[in-house]
C-alpha cells in the first residue's frame, strides 16, 4: 500500500494506493464537502437519510490504513473512486462539481505515474514549489523519500509486517537520532495531521535521512530478520544519526531541533529553508 496526502483547494485529503486503484478517505472528503465541524456525525445522518446508501455502506467503504489526527496509523473508512461519487449524491454541496473533476484528475494522473514512475517524482516536486519550498530543500525532501522506500523495502524482506511494526521501528530510530518520536516531535513543531517530514530544516532532513540510511546498511549487515531484531537495528542506525547530530551542535552551538514548521509566516518560512 502506498499512503499520501491530496490536496483540494488548500485542504488535504489522506488517500491510500489499494488494490491497484486510489481509496480516499471518507470523512475527510465530507468535511471539505459541508464544511461541518463534525463530520463523522454528519456521516451518520447522512446515512440515516439516504437508506440505500446506508445498505451498500458495508460494500462502498473499507476500513484501510492511514494517519490519524494524533500521528499513529488507524484504520480509517475509505472508499474508491466509484463509492466516492456514490456518497457525493447525498451531498447537496455547490463544491461537489469541481471536486469529482478533481477526484478523476487525481485517478487519471495516477494511470500515468504507473506508465511512467518519473510523473510522480515531478508533481511530488511542483506541488513543494508552489508550497513555497526552496529547491535545496526540495531536492533534500526527495533523496529522503527515495531513503525511506528503501529502507521499508528492506524491512518487507526481513519480514517485517507493514503496520503497526513500521511505525515502532520508525519511531525507535527517531527516538535514537533526535530524542522524541515522531508524534513527540509533531507536538513540538505545533502540527496537527501534516507530515512531519514536510516541516523539517534542512538539516533534520539529512539525520532523518542518516538514521535511516544507517539502519538499512545495518540490516544488510547483520542479516536481521524478524521484529525484534531489526528494532535493535533501528536502534542502532538512529543512534549514529543521533550522535553525529549532538556533535554538530557541538561544534556549531545551535540545536539541530527546530521547533519552526512551514505553516507559519513567510518570514519564518525564509529562515527555515535558509537555514542551511
Amino acid at each position: 500500500m502506498e499512503t499520501r496526502l491530496a490536496v483540494f483547494k488548500g485542504k488535504t485529503i489522506r488517500h491510500i494506493f489499494h488494490n491497484n486503484e486510489w481509496w480516499f478517505a471518507i470523512v475527510d472528503i465530507v468535511q471539505i464537502l459541508t464544511d461541518s465541524n463534525d463530520p463523522r456525525q454528519y456521516i451518520k445522518r447522512m446515512r440515516q437519510r439516504d437508506k440505500e446508501l446506508h445498505t451498500k455502506w458495508g460494500t462502498i467503504c473499507t476500513p484501510l490504513p492511514l494517519q490519524a489526527p494524533d500521528g499513529k496509523t488507524r484504520k480509517i473508512n475509505c472508499a474508491n473512486t466509484e463509492g466516492i461519487f456514490r456518497i457525493i449524491q447525498s451531498i447537496p454541496s455547490p463544491k461537489a462539481e469541481p471536486f469529482k473533476r478533481w477526484l478523476a484528475k487525481v485517478g487519471y494522473e495516477r494511470v500515468q505515474e504507473i506508465e511512467n514512475p518519473e510523473l510522480a517524482s515531478k508533481r511530488t516536486k511542483a506541488l513543494y514549489r508552489a508550497k513555497g519550498y526552496s529547491e535545496a530543500w526540495i531536492e533534500k525532501r526527495m533523496r529522503g523519500i527515495s531513503v525511506r522506500a528503501e529502507l521499508t523495502d528492506e524491512w518487507k524482506i526481513r519480514g517485517i509486517k507493514e503496520q503497526p511494526e513500521y511505525a515502532i521501528l520508525t519511531s525507535e530510530i527517531s527516538k535514537a537520532a533526535f530524542g522524541m518520536t515522531p508524534s513527540e516531535y509533531k507536538t513540538l513543531k505545533g502540527l496537527d495531521r501534516e507530515n512531519l517530514r514536510d516541516h523539517m530544516t534542512d538539516l533534520e532532513l539529512i539525520f532523518s535521512m542518516l538514521g535511516e540510511a544507517a539502519t538499512t546498511e545495518i540490516a544488510r549487515k547483520q542479516n536481521a530478520q524478524g521484529f525484534s531484531e531489526n528494532k535493535i537495528v533501528a536502534h542502532k542506525g538512529g543512534k549514529i544519526a543521533g550522535d553525529a547530530r549532538e556533535k554538530l551542535e557541538v561544534e556549531t552551538g545551535k540545536d539541530v531541533i527546530s521547533d519552526e514548521n512551514y505553516l507559519q509566516e513567510p518570514e519564518s518560512k525564509k529562515r527555515l529553508t535558509d537555514n542551511k
